[in-house]
């Protein structure tokens, strides 16, 4: 279990991490969200020990993070840093073995994460000549190559098509399943839905959300509802519904009233051919929560 207690964090009298509180169990996948600037690869920088906190505590297991705690940690950074005249296999290989993996352990390791992420053919090519995509899954083999127990990736889909983002998923899903902790920071909240366990966000240096991700959407969030119809579109303009859009026959917006008053109005403007309620999206609640922070 990784704790934050209490962590302070002030650049030139900017507070960025403002008493933040973390608990992250085993096991888990916990996503690390908010804005830009709001404290999240500081947060991530402290419980790396790149830079330390000016208050509070971070505790792994029980106790402070040393300096070989860190042979079982998987980190990768939101600045990507590569050997760029090294090639693709020596370079993985090389850092494998830093990480305490024999020879054997090394090449075995390497050549199947290679042959998952479709980079065999690139073996002998120097890390420079390799589109942007193809260093970030070299980027994120070498943080996972000696099966670390916590894992920390900062902005891990960027650069990724569909397919290696999908990958990227299941092999996280497969390191969880061994009882690695995984914590990731990103912007893209439709892949925060798919993995995380628990999430926090965090704004200004400061938690406004925190705890199970299942539990948080049925708190936090308004449901929505969709109409499909059978009309014109301008029979609906009066409504004025909260968020209320309407695209092809189809209307969407946020349920805040009873809904049988709510489809009856629109059933007496037009034909309802079918009707449902869904869950908010993570990013609505998201946008909804940051904004009502910013509000004076």
């Amino acid at each position: 279990m990784l704790q934050l207690k209490q962590v302070r964090k002030v650049f030139n009298k900017t507070v960025a991490v403002d008493s933040l509180d973390l608990t992250i169990p085993t096991g888990s996948i916990f996503g690390l969200l908010g804005p830009n600037g709001a404290g999240k690869t500081t947060t991530i920088r402290m419980i790396m020990n790149i830079i330390q906190p000016d208050a509070g505590e971070i505790l792994y297991n029980g106790k402070h993070l040393e300096q070989s705690d860190f042979l079982k940690v998987g980190y990768l950074p939101e600045e990507r840093g590569l050997y760029q005249k090294m090639k693709l296999k020596e370079t993985v290989v090389y850092l494998a073995r830093l990480k305490g993996l024999s020879p054997a352990e090394a090449n075995q390791s390497v050549d199947e994460y290679l042959r998952r992420f479709d980079l065999s053919g690139y073996s002998n090519r120097r890390i420079e000549e390799l589109s942007k995509g193809n260093q970030q899954k070299v980027q994120f083999i070498v943080s996972v190559i000696h099966k670390p127990e916590l894992i920390i990736l900062d902005e891990p889909f960027a650069g990724l098509d569909p397919v290696n983002q999908l990958l990227l998923k299941e092999i996280i899903a497969e390191l969880q399943g061994r009882g690695a902790t995984v914590i990731f920071s990103t912007h893209q909240m439709e892949q925060v839905e798919k993995l995380c366990d628990r999430i926090c966000l965090i704004n200004k240096g400061k938690p406004i959300l925190d705890g199970d991700l299942r539990q948080i959407k049925k708190e936090y969030g308004q449901q929505m509802l969709l109409i499909d119809y059978d009309g014109q579109a301008d029979a609906l303009a009066d409504l004025n519904l909260p968020d209320m859009q309407i695209t092809d026959n189809r209307l969407t917006c946020r349920l805040t009233s009873n809904l049988n008053e709510l489809l009856l109005s629109v059933m007496q403007r037009v034909q309802v051919t079918r009707f449902e309620l869904q869950e908010p999206s993570l990013e609505q609640i998201f946008i909804e929560l940051v904004r009502g922070a910013e509000e004076p």
